[in-house]
């Protein structure tokens, strides 16, 4: 059971980047899935959640709303975050995680969120 994160990089301000989350050895379908993210010096922020194929609902962080957009690949078993209008103080590793009840309940913080990806890391830098 493991999901892979991917899709990180270096842009600049304004840019945009598509992160994937791959899970293997296990269906996303049933699970929510959220997205992370922790910079250096900070507490992790939970940005970004879409719950299960039934739930259907998404939910986005304050600070990125109007910005990203989540998204599920039921068939590739793959979740994306499309970022858009990157600033300069997004920039972070970025995880993907499941939470089991399929409805990003604590998603802000993650408490309920119980496998990770091991990150990807996102720059924005003229």
């Amino acid at each position: 059971v493991q999901l892979q994160a991917s899709g990180g990089g270096l842009v600049q301000p304004g840019g945009s980047l598509t992160l994937s989350c791959v899970g293997s050895g296990f269906s996303l379908d049933y699970w929510g899935i959220g997205w992370f993210r922790q910079a250096p010096g900070t507490v992790r922020e939970g940005i970004s959640c879409i719950g299960s194929d039934c739930e259907a609902s998404t939910y986005s962080a304050d600070s990125v709303k109007g910005r990203v957009t989540i998204s599920r690949d039921n068939a590739k078993n793959t979740a994306y975050l499309q970022m858009n209008n990157l600033k300069p103080e997004d920039p972070a590793v970025d995880y993907c995680a499941t939470e089991s009840f399929g409805k990003c309940l604590g998603y802000e913080s993650g408490p309920n969120f119980k496998t990770w990806g091991q990150g990807t890391q996102v720059t924005v830098s003229s």
